[in-house]
């Protein structure tokens, strides 16, 4: 006997040892919850450039790095004010540091060729 599965997120070749149809009456709970999973994080940073920092991006991208900057690229355990962080962006290094709900960038280098 031979089963094809498709739709299913799992790599090629994967055995699989049982196979059993959906019951509602078992398989469905309703009172179960995701922890941390359900909760959508929607805020987002003021993030401010300056001029300088923003003439070295150019300005195709420049729509995209606030996006991302907007969205906190810290690491979700950091939260200290005084530490710049940096992040790597279209072969630059950006530092920036996060102040409340405002990202400050401080710098903006071309990146060297490693």
């Amino acid at each position: 006997m031979c089963l094809l599965v498709s739709g299913v997120d799992m790599m090629d070749q994967t055995p699989i040892y049982d196979i059993k149809p959906y019951l509602p009456y078992v398989d469905a709970h309703p009172e179960a919850s995701g922890g941390f999973a359900h909760k959508k994080q929607t805020y987002h940073l003021e993030v401010h450039i300056p001029d300088e920092g923003m003439k070295k991006i150019p300005e195709e991208k420049r729509k995209v790095l606030m996006q991302i900057l907007s969205q906190d690229p810290r690491p979700s355990y950091q939260n200290d004010p005084e530490r710049v962080y940096g992040m790597g962006f279209a072969g630059f290094e950006v530092k920036f540091r996060v102040e409340g709900s405002t990202l400050y960038v401080v710098s903006v280098t071309k990146k060297q060729k490693e």
